[in-house]
Formats: C-alpha cells, structure tokens, sequence
C-alpha cells in the first residue's frame, strides 16, 4: 500500500513517515485534547508507528526472508521524532 501511495505523491519514503506521523499527532491534539498539545497525543503517534511496522517486518519476513530491523526502527524514528520534539517544545515552554 506504501508503494501506491509513493507512487501517487511521488516523495519519499521517509517523508510519508514524517507526515503520516504529524498528521496523527495534530489529528490527536485537535480531536482528542481539544487543542492542547499534551504527551498523551503522542500514543497514536507511536501505535501507528508500531503498527506500520509490523506490518512491514511481515512483508520483509514474507518477502526477503528476514526482517530489516534497521529499517524499521528507521522509520518509526521518522513518524515520531517531530511530534516528540513538539511535545518537548511545549513541556519546557520553548513554544506555546
């Protein structure tokens, strides 16, 4: 689904990531906490990170044999890095 979706956009993989993972947190900070960033916004950050990738350690287990570890912390690191450090922002008082 991935490729399909890369094909259509034509970006990079990594960038899918990066604005998959902000467009679950926003999505989570406007529906869920009504407009106020709180760490708890990152929990579907992070299951949707996780779930993506099961699904892509299957298909490489599936495909390749093996699972690409690496890879795969890779691309969780990129759907919830800049929501982190969002959250992080907030919580010291760097922004509001």
């Amino acid at each position: 689904m991935k490729i399909s979706i890369l094909d259509v956009l034509d970006i990079s993989k990594d960038a899918v990531h990066i604005y998959i993972g902000l467009a679950i947190f926003f999505l989570a900070v406007v529906l869920w906490k009504k407009g106020r960033i709180d760490s708890a916004c990152l929990i579907p950050v992070i299951a949707a990170a996780l779930s993506m990738e099961v699904l892509d350690l299957y298909d490489d287990w599936l495909s390749l044999g093996q699972p690409r570890w690496a890879a795969s912390v890779h691309d969780i690191i990129n759907t919830s890095l800049w929501p982190a450090v969002i959250v992080t922002l907030v919580k010291i008082r760097a922004i509001k």
